[in-house]
């Protein structure tokens, strides 16, 4: 998965704070357009490319204890969907980063 971005030294300050996990791969090395963070065994990817592709995109994040992910990110996130429980019985809520790409962060129901 790749989020296309306008500023990728303001987003990678904002994933790794967000994430919790330093960026990575940067490339090319002297004037990076693209890093990488590792999150278990998924990579999730920075782009900023001229021209600007189109952002907007939407990322789902399946996490263990997305209670914890909403408390730790709530205050300062721009929220789109608070955190609610689905008809299907998962948990989830979504946020925008600042060039708009949604962020969905999802915890399965673990009764099925």
């Amino acid at each position: 998965m790749r989020a296309n971005v306008r500023d990728l030294a303001a987003a990678i300050e904002w994933y790794e704070r967000l994430l919790g996990v330093p960026a990575e791969g940067h490339w090319p090395p002297d004037e990076p357009t693209y890093v990488h963070f590792t999150l278990g065994p998924a990579q999730f990817a920075l782009g900023q490319y001229t021209p600007a592709p189109a952002t907007g995109a939407r990322f789902n994040f399946e996490v263990d204890d997305v209670d914890a992910w909403w408390s730790r990110l709530r205050p300062d996130a721009d929220v789109l969907e608070p955190l609610l429980t689905t008809a299907y019985g998962s948990r989830k809520f979504t946020i925008r980063d600042p060039d708009g790409n949604e962020l969905g962060f999802v915890q399965a129901d673990r009764a099925r």
